[in-house]
């Protein structure tokens, strides 16, 4: 009865509108009462839930992302991807995959991610004459790029919601070819559509300015392998090298690039804080609805109740990607990893699935119900930059959610193109 109570408040509590995180809190606090615990729980669970010291790494990544799009890094790297696929076919679409590919997931939402290129890149499409269908679906489906690409937190909250254990290095390691496989995937499919609209090509701009825009945006992408190979070669952790992150982005913005002003850094300092905020207050309510899980016996009820209808790990595993594309229709990544970890996680370890596999697999399907009907939150926010409606977008973004799955179901059955990377540089 507990655990019916616990999820039926929260569905009815987002049914109705309500934020996640309230509703999360508001369901935990509902059992906790109904089962007669202590109240005092609830804050110490809630306090758990954000006290992890790999999360300070978030709030400093965030800030991270945030100096790099005031500061005009972001700028440099949409420049260096135009020059580099401007010229083919569906030109700015291309550049909006790559762009998210370069700027990586630093806000560690898909949400942001898709505010933030797609904000700068969905005008720009429209007034070069991109149907704006198009170019929401573009921007929409090229943010699934930016959730894998160190150095995403949300790999981060993964590694924090499986209990700390799994290194995030590998971790890291791990989604880069799923994220250059989505990267591929996204642009092809942006090719065939353009081509079959007859959008305009663009001139290729010359090697000299390809090379030129190649040492504007150089600190930029060096930021991103400072990161990796520091954390991969042991110098330093996920933690300091989200502080690193933050005084390499204000040192180029301020110094090198000097387009940093104080009222831009005021800016990123006032959304960053209130970014990290509401993120935390997510994480600490998915923490104790992760508790109250775990205290319900919900995972290991999950494992007992998927041996008695699948025996193969492979079929486990898709049974658990169709659960979470249905969830992710309707919640952000971040509480989604939150929520599902906890409950997922032994069932994929049950049955001999490695870890770092499960955590690429759960971010992908997790973001691909980002932008499924009949919710699809990052869909939403697209199609409001783009001013059109929902239905209009849903009508052509099928192309691209087929491609997304492809890739999905290749990484989900074939283990080494997610765990081959991190093996080689162990």
């Amino acid at each position: 009865m507990a655990v019916f109570l616990l999820f039926a408040v929260f569905a009815l509590l987002l049914l109705a509108g309500i934020p996640v995180a309230y509703a999360l809190a508001a369901a935990a606090v509902a059992v906790i009462m109904y089962l007669d615990l202590p109240l005092i729980l609830f804050a110490q669970q809630l306090g758990a839930g954000a006290g992890a010291i790999s999360l300070i790494a978030i709030p400093l990544f965030i800030f991270a992302g945030e100096l790099m799009l005031r500061g005009g890094i972001s700028e440099r790297l949409i420049a260096l991807a135009g020059s580099l696929v401007g010229h083919i076919r569906g030109g700015l679409g291309q550049v909006n995959v790559l762009s998210n590919l370069f700027f990586g997931g630093v806000s560690g939402s898909a949400i942001a991610d898709v505010s933030a290129v797609g904000g700068a890149m969905i005008p720009q499409m429209v007034k070069r004459g991109f149907d704006r269908d198009f170019a929401v679906n573009v921007s929409v489906s090229a943010a699934l790029v930016a959730l894998l690409v160190p150095p995403s937190h949300n790999l981060i909250l993964y590694s924090a919601a499986a209990g700390g254990g799994l290194s995030i290095a590998d971790l890291f390691a791990a989604g880069i070819v799923p994220a250059l496989m989505m990267t591929g995937a996204m642009m092809i499919t942006g090719w065939i559509i353009a081509s079959r609209r007859g959008y305009a090509v663009e001139s290729f701009p010359g090697l000299r300015t390809v090379l030129l825009r190649l040492l504007s945006a150089l600190p930029g992408l060096l930021l991103v392998i400072l990161i990796f190979v520091g954390i991969r070669a042991g110098i330093f952790t996920a933690v300091e090298s989200a502080a690193i992150a933050v005084v390499y982005a204000l040192l180029i913005t301020t110094l090198a690039y000097r387009s940093l002003r104080g009222a831009a850094l005021f800016e990123a300092c006032m959304h960053a804080a209130r970014t990290t905020g509401s993120i935390l207050f997510v994480i600490a309510a998915a923490g104790l609805f992760g508790w109250l899980l775990a205290y319900l016996g919900v995972p290991a009820a999950t494992v007992e109740a998927l041996r008695a209808v699948a025996d193969h790990p492979l079929t486990v595993l898709l049974a658990i990607v169709i659960a979470l594309l249905l969830l992710g229709t309707f919640m952000d990544l971040a509480p989604l990893i939150l929520i599902c970890t906890p409950i997922f996680l032994p069932v994929a370890r049950a049955y001999g699935i490695d870890p770092i596999h499960f955590g690429i697999v759960l971010i992908l399907a997790g973001g691909i119900g980002l932008i499924t009907p009949p919710v699809g939150s990052v869909l939403f926010v697209g199609a409001a930059i783009g001013r059109i409606e929902v239905s209009q977008a849903l009508r052509t973004i099928w192309p691209f959610y087929l491609a997304a799955s492809a890739v999905l179901i290749l990484v989900a059955v074939f283990p080494q193109l997610s765990l081959w990377l991190p093996a080689v540089w162990r």
